[in-house]
């Protein structure tokens, strides 16, 4: 039984479009994470925590 050009030409039209599909799938990584990153909030707590203590440390001198 012999495989028609026309149809031997499809299939392999169709095989180029399949690995084509298949390498851009397989092509894509996924994204690393941003490295982390300081807004200020952390610091700004740490002030507060200080000062706090401060008041806290004078408040018991003063009584």
């Amino acid at each position: 039984m012999a495989v028609s050009s026309a149809s031997f030409r499809v299939v392999v039209f169709l095989g180029l479009i399949y690995a084509a599909l298949m390498t851009v799938a397989c092509s894509q990584s996924i994204a690393p994470a941003p490295a982390p990153t300081s807004d200020g909030t952390s610091i700004d707590q740490a002030v507060a925590y200080v000062l706090m203590f401060v008041a806290l440390a004078l408040t018991y001198i003063i009584h």
